[in-house]
């Protein structure tokens, strides 16, 4: 909490913190989080999302969505991934999740500073791109969290829709076995084709 609490400490009221899952997958959005944690109140055993369990993830989940003051989600498809770019689409992720940001009774805010983990976002609000800032930034490690969780649950929704592929386990990550469904089957609609020109090209 040290970065956030110099900010307080300099008068800034609302610091969202933002994290993205989902930049390396072969399939699905990409997914941001912003969050406006309290800053009188930590909750314990949050950390970086990869480095926490399934179950544990789920759990702090709810318990983040619980404290804190406000939330917002961003995504974008594998079509504008496709179109502008992965790098791109990640910011246009996290710009949506801030602006997305509402309280549990939807009321929007502002936030008047963001902690962004190693981006920058184009918005006209001051910011900070921290590396590593969701294994060294509380606000960015709740963002982490409830990004992963929200992903996690539409690749249980897209595996669903999608069974070839296996998307509820793999969460549509390159997996040898998700590979090798792509090979056999070809890309589903929600699969990045900028993504799989090696493994297209190999099979032909």
């Amino acid at each position: 909490m040290e970065i956030e609490n110099d900010l307080y400490k300099a008068g800034y009221r609302y610091i969202a913190c933002i994290d993205e899952v989902g930049r390396g997958c072969l399939a699905g959005d990409v997914v941001a989080c912003a969050v406006i944690m309290p800053p009188d109140e930590i909750i314990e055993w949050v950390k970086d999302s990869k480095k926490l369990s399934h179950k544990k993830r789920e759990e702090l989940y709810d318990r983040i969505l619980d404290k804190a003051i406000a939330v917002g989600i961003g995504q974008v498809d594998s079509k504008v991934i496709d179109e502008i770019n992965i790098k791109e689409s990640t910011r246009m992720a996290m710009k949506l999740a801030v602006l997305n940001l509402k309280t549990k009774d939807g009321r929007k805010i502002v936030p008047d500073y963001l902690l962004i983990d190693a981006e920058n976002i184009p918005l006209n609000i001051p910011q900070m791109s921290i590396i590593k800032g969701d294994d060294k930034v509380y606000g960015i490690s709740c963002a982490s969290i409830i990004a992963k969780v929200y992903r996690d649950r539409l690749c249980i929704n897209w595996g669903e829709i999608y069974k070839e592929y296996n998307i509820g386990k793999n969460k549509g990550y390159g997996t040898r076995e998700h590979r090798e469904a792509i090979r056999k089957f070809g890309p589903s609609p929600i699969h990045r084709m900028t993504f799989l020109k090696k493994i297209l090209k190999d099979n032909k």
